[in-house]
């Protein structure tokens, strides 16, 4: 019964939230090579393969408007594992893809800027990964089909120690396989 309740107070933050402008994915941000620094937790293993776009209205019977589905990245705020809201629509367009496809694998890898020590950007990048993961069971994915993976600051989306850099490499990035 708590998780209808939570579930219900979701759906109605999702519809007052409306729809925001979208964030562009930087170029290069998916599909790092090698797993030197990472820490991994969930179930299933590293999967390999190019995630295909998933055209939202077919996926999931229509219910998700377009444009969500191609969307891959959740960005956050300095040293914050917290979801903004402007990622709510997105999320539950994943989610409840997952929860009508069940034979399909989402790895969730969590990243950080570069400021901080390493071994606390790699905890960082797995709060941000295990956040999302928590809302994406909430619309109905199983543990079963997620996977989390921490590179920290490993593997920056861009190269730079300026603010619009440091933001952009803040993320967490959703892989399907």
């Amino acid at each position: 019964m708590r998780a209808h309740t939570i579930l219900i107070a979701c759906l109605a933050v999702l519809a007052l939230a409306g729809c925001k402008n979208q964030e562009a994915v930087p170029d290069g941000s998916a599909g790092a090579a090698g797993t030197d620094g990472a820490s991994t937790s969930g179930a299933g293993g590293s999967g390999s393969g190019a995630f295909q776009p998933i055209p939202g209205g077919e996926a999931t019977g229509g219910n998700v408007p377009p444009g969500l589905m191609d969307q891959l990245v959740v960005y956050f705020d300095f040293d914050s594992s917290d979801i903004k809201p402007d990622f709510n629509s997105m999320l539950a367009a994943h989610g409840q893809y997952l929860a009508a496809n069940s034979g399909v694998q989402l790895r969730l890898e969590g990243h950080a800027d570069e400021r901080g020590s390493r071994e606390y950007n790699i905890g960082l990048g797995e709060r941000r990964a295990q956040a999302v993961r928590r809302i994406l069971m909430l619309q109905g994915a199983t543990a079963a089909q997620l996977t989390t993976v921490s590179y920290g600051e490993e593997r920056p989306a861009v190269f730079g120690s300026d603010e619009e850099s440091y933001s952009l490499n803040r993320r967490v990035e959703l892989v399907y396989r």
